[in-house]
């Protein structure tokens, strides 16, 4: 029997899950502290939300542990929901009922707790309460979900695809008040198969696929692994053998002109450049996405 923990707001421990045969995830095992936002990243279909909704009590393991606020997902599922913020990646509304009647019906949910945010985000996220759920677009049926999950100031956000259907400007609202979750010391766990809204908003990052945890990596750490582009015009012709550096890679080039890729520090290759005359660079960050797809490749 597995000892229960108090030491993290999450953790869960060789956590497997199959549909019969097929496989939801397997032996995945990861912690999130208290103040943390946590991504979850992976393709559609990679195991986010088996493991979602394993930590939701939604489903029972195959084998494996998972506590949230250390409690077992299985036995106290119930403890667990009332200090819980859920939204979840596929969002049905009752069609029928109005944005008002829905919320007020969802905020009885949580008897002991008042719903003590709800006017602040709709304010936010600029709801119009009146018109029936049916009525409503994606993003503003979006909105409401995130409302319903978010009113009652949970202790933990689980956040499933959370802005599916936003547009730019509710997307960046949104990405503050999670950060302003977090300085309250709330513990976010966010999934996302976006990289960038990842590199926003989160501290660590477990990459998942197929089911299987390739990695869990501090986003800033994965932030100074990524590949810079150089494209460089010199004066005259160079030797290519210069560029044996162990993090630099040539691309492309076209007599004075040279397009490299640079991995992680620049300043060896910045050294070696000052020995020559350029007559024009410019570097080009690649995105963070680059590297996960690294671990994709890797996997497959």
């Amino acid at each position: 029997m597995v000892q229960k923990t108090n030491n993290y707001v999450i953790k869960t421990e060789k956590l497997t899950k199959y549909y019969g045969k097929a496989k939801g995830i397997e032996d995945l095992s990861l912690f999130v502290e208290q103040g943390e936002v946590f991504g979850f990243l992976g393709p559609n279909g990679s195991g986010k939300t088996t493991t979602i909704r394993l930590l939701m009590g939604l489903l029972f393991p195959t084998r494996g542990n998972s506590f949230v606020f250390g409690l077992n997902t299985v036995t106290e599922s119930l403890a667990i929901r009332e200090r819980v913020g859920y939204l979840p990646g596929d969002v049905h509304l009752y069609p029928h009922m109005t944005g008002k009647s829905l919320l007020n019906y969802l905020a009885n949910f949580k008897p002991h707790k008042k719903p003590v945010l709800m006017n602040q985000l709709l304010e936010r996220l600029n709801i119009d309460l009146s018109k029936k759920i049916k009525e409503y677009s994606k993003g503003n049926k979006q909105k409401i979900a995130i409302v319903a999950a978010l009113m009652h100031d949970p202790d933990l956000l689980i956040l499933d695809e959370p802005t599916s259907g936003l547009d730019p400007v509710m997307q960046r609202e949104f990405y503050n008040i999670v950060k302003e979750f977090k300085e309250r010391g709330k513990a976010v766990f966010l999934s996302s198969h976006i990289m960038s809204e990842i590199e926003k908003n989160c501290q660590r990052v477990g990459i998942i696929q197929k089911g299987k945890l390739l990695t869990i990596e501090n986003v800033e750490a994965l932030s100074q692994k990524k590949v810079r582009y150089a494209d460089i015009i010199f004066r005259t012709q160079i030797p290519l053998e210069i560029f044996n550096l162990d993090n630099v890679k040539l691309l492309e080039q076209h007599n004075q002109s040279l397009r490299l890729s640079v991995k992680g520090d620049i300043n060896l290759l910045l050294r070696v450049l000052a020995n020559y005359e350029i007559e024009e660079m410019s570097l080009t960050p690649s995105s963070i996405e680059d590297t996960f797809f690294e671990y994709y490749q890797k996997e497959a």
